[in-house]
């Protein structure tokens, strides 16, 4: 139980945007119409994290598996992610705010890949907020890719078989230079993981809410962050244990 007189911040969040589609249908416009108003929630989310000290902000934006979605919506989504470079990159380098894409993005378009990379190298040195955008990304993916590059480097003579265990393993999937996921939250009212970062969310609190992304606001982000320090973290350890060493 949280008892300091100053809230319990999580260093790092993540979060399941889920919910753009329904919220857009419910007012019968386009599900394409959802995800525009999905990104006014994406920017009061990240000035919300920015504001309230929050170190990491992970958002998962284009999963691998949502290349099965009718093609007019993925091709409306990947139109999205342009204009959003083009238009809130400049506002997120100048509040500090440090950008990174994960996931495969080699299969992304030529001119959509470039403006990822550009956005990353202009903000590589800001240091209010790391934002991560999942994009092309799946947990068993990221797990895979860890694999491979241990095996690869096992096969080069650079690292002994028994030498890998969880911290080895830990250095090469995604964000491992960032502080592990404290918040898990997802929107839109399913209660579920989806495959987003299996490895990262090991011990973090899950946390579900019904809204809607597009409904998403700093009441909803409170609420969640409320809950998160109300929670015990004992990482294996007994009640006692966490209140004698704290």
């Amino acid at each position: 139980m949280q008892t300091d007189a100053a809230p319990r911040i999580p260093r790092h969040i993540a979060i399941v945007m889920d919910g753009n589609g329904r919220w857009a249908e419910r007012r019968r416009r386009p599900r394409s119409f959802g995800h525009r108003e999905g990104q006014k929630a994406v920017r009061a989310a990240v000035e919300y994290c920015r504001r309230r000290g929050v170190e990491a902000l992970t958002l998962f934006a284009f999963s691998s598996e949502n290349w099965k979605r009718p093609q007019g919506e993925v091709g409306a989504l990947m139109q999205l992610f342009l204009k959003a470079l083009e238009r809130e990159v400049d506002e997120l380098h100048a509040n500090g705010v440090r950008i990174a894409f994960v996931g495969d993005l080699s299969a992304f378009s030529p001119e959509l890949a470039a403006r990822m990379q550009a956005a990353m190298r202009r903000t590589q040195d800001n240091g209010a907020l790391r934002l991560n955008v999942a994009v092309n990304y799946g947990g068993r993916w990221d797990v895979v890719q860890a694999a491979r590059a241990l095996a690869q480097a096992a096969v080069r003579g650079e690292l002994a078989p028994e030498a890998i265990d969880e911290a080895a393993f830990a250095r090469h999937v995604c964000l491992a230079d960032q502080p592990p996921v404290d918040l898990f939250i997802r929107t839109g009212g399913e209660l579920r993981i989806s495959n987003f970062l299996l490895w990262q969310v090991a011990y973090a609190e899950l946390y579900f809410t019904d809204a809607l992304w597009p409904d998403v606001d700093a009441a909803v982000l409170d609420a969640a962050l409320a809950e998160y320090a109300r929670r015990e973290r004992r990482y294996g350890l007994t009640t006692a244990q966490v209140r004698a060493a704290s």
